[in-house]
């Protein structure tokens, strides 16, 4: 189908407006824009019952949205997007908030480091050590160990992906992965990314400079915990939800990692949603796709937390 009338009317005001694409500005200006982007398109976020931020014992911030009920709590710990460049606690505060209200449950937003200054494979061990450190804190964290899950968006999913790799070797037990969009395979030559082009949309140059900052050697980019898709096997990964848009690069990647965890025996859910572009997941403000994608994930976090 066609671009969604929403989505093409938003890409029609960045060409009027001349919005330059992130990866034509510095890495400040490109940090600055993609928050204050992120925040617009969220629109007004939700209050929570409690909001808390925190440190890891290794001196990581995360963000802790509980609402109100008794623990321990189902809890989905999320990696924000942003290509391991951008990104931060913030830029998920409106899609962490919305969540935790809806499942209900409790959620924590991992504060993981960026890229260049830290580049791969440092995001990916940032988001398993907190992961486990949240199972060996659940007490005190009033998070139910036995109700954990993964998630993210963008390079987000593409951490919650490899971090369920390294949980299922090395711990905690996961009761799901949630994966919007998620990078899954650098250096992809697949239809969508060969027909992402668009100057004034997420494109497969902006896939390739994320690359670029995030990996200091191209070998990086074999290895499983840069490209889920390349692991040896996804056999006993725990139960998925995999989000993709019509018109993202990054489509045919994720699409192709839901059939991986299927063809091994994981549970996996693949939901497409047309006319969307990357990045509509945290759009629910200007996007009916993404208000749509949104409360299908807590759908579907409420079923499997409430299996778990």
């Amino acid at each position: 189908m066609p671009l969604d009338p929403q989505v093409e009317a938003m890409r029609a005001e960045r060409e009027v407006n001349h919005v330059p694409q992130l990866y034509t500005q510095t890495l400040a200006e490109a940090r600055a824009a993609d928050l204050a982007s992120v925040q617009a398109a969220g629109g007004e976020v939700e209050k929570v019952h409690h909001v808390e931020d925190v440190v890891t014992g290794d001196g990581l911030p995360l963000r802790v949205y509980r609402p109100d009920l008794t623990g321990p709590l189902p809890t989905l710990i999320y990696f924000f997007g942003g290509g391991w460049t951008l990104g931060s606690i913030e830029t998920a505060d409106g899609i962490s908030r919305t969540l935790a209200n809806a499942v209900p449950c409790q959620v924590i937003t991992v504060g993981y480091r960026l890229a260049p200054e830290h580049p791969f494979p440092a995001a990916v061990h940032d988001c398993h050590r907190t992961t486990r450190w949240i199972a060996d804190h659940a007490a005190e964290l009033r998070a139910d160990p036995a109700r954990l899950v993964v998630g993210g968006d963008s390079a987000g999913g593409n951490l919650a992906a490899a971090t369920t790799l390294l949980a299922r070797d090395n711990g905690p037990a996961l009761a799901a992965q949630l994966l919007v969009y998620p990078n899954t395979l650098y250096g992809s030559d697949t239809v969508s990314m060969r027909s992402g082009d668009d100057p004034y949309l997420f494109n497969k140059t902006s896939v390739n400079w994320y690359w670029d900052h995030y990996l200091t050697d191209s070998a990086d980019g074999l290895n499983p915990l840069a490209s889920p898709l390349l692991a040896d096997s996804h056999a006993n990964l725990p139960p998925a939800l995999v989000i993709t848009a019509e018109y993202d690069p990054l489509r045919d990647e994720g699409e192709y990692y839901a059939e991986k965890l299927h063809a091994a025996g994981v549970p996996a859910t693949l939901s497409r949603y047309d006319g969307m572009v990357h990045g509509f997941f945290a759009m629910s403000g200007i996007l009916d796709g993404g208000k749509k994608a949104m409360a299908e994930a807590a759908t579907w976090l409420r079923e499997v937390l409430g299996d778990a």
